[in-house]
């Protein structure tokens, strides 16, 4: 067990230090790429294909990716792409700059920013384990810490800095995100070196993404692990694809103010994602999870009711902190319980459920507010959001929890590891296991 003295090893800093530098990048395309697609267009499905755009790479690439990254270095993974994204914003920043830019253009870099996001993410979530040794509490904390960076960044500080760089020229947003992910790669490329996975010349790429893709499957812990952000990206997009237009026709907001009501929603994430910790030993992880669950769709269903800005900020913070705790707690559980040789593809698998929701959302919010209200995608995200706790509250309860992390715990010297029931029996000592020799790996953010 990790003691309270137990410090989180120094590369963590440079890793903490590189996600805020990205978030403030990305919140500020957070708060200003709405508004940019709104300056192009009022369709609402032309709005909604932008949002998907973006989330479409895992649709197509997701579990691949997950096979890929486990078998290439991590850390180099993440800066090469960091690298590639802030050479690739320098078209549309281009395009801003001459008034060539178009909804069109908008969805094709949202694609590959995308595919980029799919790499260095998954990389990300299996560098991390490794950096910390998968202790299950400094994965806690040090989730907990680089969550609430990101929402600092990303809620508070970007959106407002998105629509003001936004009134100054539809260039300068996308030139801040450019800088953003070059900042990034320079501190991500000083982080410390991890074991690098072993490539298994003997079993194809597509064999082995099928194998993390099942393990998921198989585990109801893990699937409900993934359920839960597959179903609520269907309802958070939803949201996020009318939210503009909902705070701009209904609101009454203008350009400044949705940038706040964002911010509002940061508030209530960084809380949220600062007493995870403290949720999970009152409650129990598995209830806990599914306590901020229900808050989540309880407090969308008060944002589609909301009558003035200030309801809609309060239900905005609300559904913010149910979803700051769910993303410290669900991915510190994963990175604790799942196996270092495939924490890649189980990741990957994990968030291609969810990413590949989100298309769906999206286009469920475009089309509900142009065949009925602006508001009905709001009432629809919250009642899916509720039904989506109710199914998956057994998949994750406090019985599940424990027994996995159990199964997962070191064992004592000259014994026998114990296994999870579907995991696959020890193979023998230099068997090559999913890319990785089973007797030289032993490692396993969000």
């Amino acid at each position: 067990m990790t003691r309270a003295t137990d410090k989180l090893p120094a590369g963590f800093g440079r890793l903490w230090t590189a996600q805020t530098v990205s978030s403030l990048g990305d919140g500020v395309m957070h708060g200003a790429l709405p508004l940019l697609a709104l300056t192009l267009t009022r369709d609402p499905m032309a709005l909604a294909a932008v949002t998907a755009a973006a989330t479409l790479p895992w649709l197509l690439f997701g579990i691949l990716g997950g096979a890929l990254v486990d078998r290439w270095d991590r850390r180099r993974t993440m800066w090469v792409t960091d690298l590639a994204r802030a050479a690739l914003l320098a078209i549309p920043v281009a395009a801003a700059a001459l008034d060539a830019l178009s909804i069109t253009l908008l969805a094709a870099v949202a694609f590959l920013l995308g595919l980029g996001g799919l790499l260095f993410d998954t990389a990300a979530t299996a560098y991390l384990p490794d950096l910390l040794r998968r202790d299950p509490a400094l994965l806690e904390r040090a989730n907990s810490r680089l969550r609430g960076a990101q929402t600092a960044m990303s809620g508070f500080a970007g959106p407002p800095a998105g629509s003001a760089l936004l009134a100054l020229g539809r260039a300068f947003p996308l030139l801040a995100d450019a800088v953003s992910f070059l900042l990034s790669a320079l501190l991500v490329r000083t982080l410390p070196a991890v074991p690098r996975p072993v490539p298994e010349a003997r079993e194809s790429l597509l064999r082995q993404a099928r194998a993390g893709a099942s393990y998921v499957f198989r585990d109801r812990l893990l699937l409900g692990l993934a359920l839960r952000p597959a179903v609520g990206n269907v309802a958070f997009l939803a949201v996020e694809t009318v939210l503009a237009l909902f705070a701009h026709d209904r609101l009454g907001i203008g350009t400044h103010g949705f940038g706040l009501l964002l911010t509002a929603e940061a508030a209530g994430g960084l809380l949220g994602a600062g007493i995870a910790s403290h949720l999970s030993r009152k409650l129990g992880t598995g209830t806990a999870l599914t306590c901020t669950a229900a808050v989540e769709g309880l407090a969308i269903l008060g944002l589609a009711a909301a009558p003035n800005p200030y309801a809609a900020g309060l239900a905005l913070a609300v559904c913010g902190a149910g979803m700051g705790a769910t993303m410290v707690l669900g991915p510190s559980l994963r990175q604790a319980i799942v196996p270092a040789h495939l924490m890649g593809r189980v990741a990957s698998t994990s968030r291609m459920l969810a990413m590949c929701a989100a298309p769906l959302g999206a286009v469920l919010g475009g089309w509900l507010a142009t065949t009925h209200d602006v508001r009905t995608p709001l009432y629809a995200a919250g009642l899916l959001l509720l039904a989506m706790t109710a199914i998956t509250a057994s998949m994750t309860s406090n019985r599940r929890v424990e027994a996995a992390l159990r199964a997962a715990a070191p064992a004592p010297p000259g014994t026998r590891e114990p296994r999870r029931g579907n995991q696959p029996a020890p193979h023998p000592a230099g068997a090559v296991v999913g890319g990785h020799q089973s007797q030289g790996v032993d490692h396993a953010p969000a």
